[in-house]
């Protein structure tokens, strides 16, 4: 897919959580924003509601939890689920990136940060949420 021009928004769509990230206006760099509380799905379609229209976001980056096989499980079908939801609300495209092993380099990533363990539980989802935007930013300029 080309990048279309303004904001990448890079989601983890987590059970209990969900990370997000933004690129900046070139998409070159993705960054992480924060974590919004997934079990309220109209407080988490509202949020994103707001975080689109705040950010100017052009694309949404949803990571896909393959299994390691590559096969759609699951987690993979109840992600599928949401982004048909969100899909027929959000005005920019959805897309999706292989996110498998992307939460084992977030939580390198903060441990090379030394963070502590209590506060590691929603930054793993940003981080998780930044390394699929970046990887998928890396990807779309190869």
């Amino acid at each position: 897919m080309t990048k279309p021009p303004g904001r990448a928004l890079g989601l983890d769509l987590g059970e209990e959580r969900i990370g997000v990230a933004v690129s900046n206006d070139s998409q070159s760099v993705a960054t992480p924003l924060e974590v919004i509380p997934a079990r309220d799905r109209d407080a988490v379609d509202r949020r994103l509601h707001e975080l689109v229209d705040e950010w100017a976001i052009a694309v949404i980056v949803v990571g896909m939890p393959y299994s390691l096989d590559g096969q759609e499980g699951p987690a993979a079908r109840r992600v599928r689920a949401i982004m048909k939801r969100l899909g027929d609300t959000l005005q920019p495209p959805l897309v999706t990136y292989d996110e498998r092993l992307t939460t084992v380099e977030a939580h390198h990533s903060l441990d090379m940060q030394q963070i502590p363990g209590r506060s590691r539980r929603e930054m793993v989802d940003m981080v998780a949420a930044q390394v699929i935007l970046q990887g998928w930013i890396e990807k779309s300029q190869s």
